[in-house]
């Protein structure tokens, strides 16, 4: 086990520096970028990431946007071609983009071809996390109190900042992190995985293999033959 008091001082003296180093940027296209999208269509809906989340289930009931966005990834880059790959009609294909637009979802790129944005669901993805407690809360002052000041210390906005040097709290922080990521029991693909991990390292310290080979090393997922899944069983670890 590493030695905790060797890196006291240390991790102390960083928790008030802000982090200096970003991840090298996805080739998706900015918020920006897509609130300029959606704005003629629907912006209130776009520009609101809560609001979003809650009609994201709505937006995917109907099979002809499932349909069109999966077109749309798959790299048709033009209403005839999602159209042709989806097996829509020039209507219902016109229909479902719209609202996949309105959503924010899927927008033009620089090349004026169909794209879908990534860093909407980055976006969403951060909204529907619970925020860490705010000090003083009086729901921080039960028995996770100490964990919760630990958490709020290395996890910020939904964000991974950076991994304490301490084992004991590294373990609280991936607990936290695999608890708000992923269901127990439940069977992830390794890119699943990733995908879920880059929103927690997006400008952070981390990248998502180091923070996934984290997560395993420490019991907080299972790997087999690719397939990750979180232990119902996960041990709740303590935080000296």
């Amino acid at each position: 086990m590493p030695n905790d008091r060797s890196d006291a001082s240390v991790e102390d003296s960083e928790s008030s520096q802000p982090s200096q180093r970003s991840l090298s940027p996805q080739p998706s296209l900015s918020p920006q970028r897509v609130e300029a999208s959606a704005s003629s269509a629907s912006s209130a809906e776009a520009a609101s990431p809560s609001a979003a989340l809650a009609a994201l289930p709505a937006l995917f009931a109907e099979e002809s946007r499932v349909r069109a966005f999966a077109a749309v990834a798959l790299g048709a880059g033009d209403a005839a071609r999602v159209a042709r790959a989806a097996g829509l009609s020039a209507k219902e294909t016109a229909g479902a983009l719209r609202r996949l637009r309105e959503q924010g979802v899927v927008a033009s790129g620089d090349d004026g071809g169909l794209v879908v944005v990534h860093d909407r669901f980055r976006e969403l993805a951060r909204a529907g996390r619970p925020a860490s407690r705010a000090p003083g809360d009086p729901a921080a002052a039960g028995g996770d109190g100490r964990a919760d000041m630990i958490v709020r210390t290395f996890v910020r906005d939904g964000r991974l900042v950076r991994l304490p040097a301490r084992w004991t709290r590294k373990k609280v922080v991936l607990r936290h992190i695999a608890e708000q990521t992923f269901a127990p029991g439940v069977e992830y693909p390794e890119r699943t995985v990733d995908e879920n991990l880059r929103a927690w390292c997006e400008d952070g310290e981390v990248d998502h293999v180091t923070l996934r080979r984290h997560l395993v090393d420490f019991g907080q997922l299972r790997r087999s033959e690719g397939i990750y899944a979180r232990p119902a069983d996960a041990a709740r670890t303590g935080t000296a």
